[in-house]
């Protein structure tokens, strides 16, 4: 899991950050192996105090014949609240891994 403000063709992170300006798009980028289906989920949380507001939930099914990259995204044109944020991925309803963002 990798998450970053821009992506290649190839769904992978172009540059690695956990720190995001206001106007920024937050993207993860997951690599997946194996074979088969299976349901990739994102979930984006805004963290305050002790409130948690999500941003956005999303899935999508994969049918995977090997090594392959996925990528989910947020964007907010209008401009992200500064503060704390997190990414949680999901393999078929299980947590497959968390980051935190910084939106500065």
């Amino acid at each position: 899991i990798t998450t970053g403000s821009a992506i290649g063709a190839d769904k992978k992170v172009t540059v690695a950050s956990d720190t995001f300006g206001p106007k920024d798009t937050m993207y993860v980028s997951i690599d997946t192996t194996g074979t088969g289906t299976a349901t990739l989920g994102s979930k984006w949380t805004y963290h305050k105090g002790t409130d948690v507001a999500v941003v956005n939930e999303e899935t999508m099914t994969v049918d995977a014949t090997g090594p392959a990259t996925h990528e989910f995204h947020v964007s907010k044109p209008d401009g992200w609240p500064a503060g704390s944020y997190q990414v949680e991925v999901t393999l078929n309803g299980v947590s497959a891994g968390t980051k935190s963002l910084t939106v500065k």
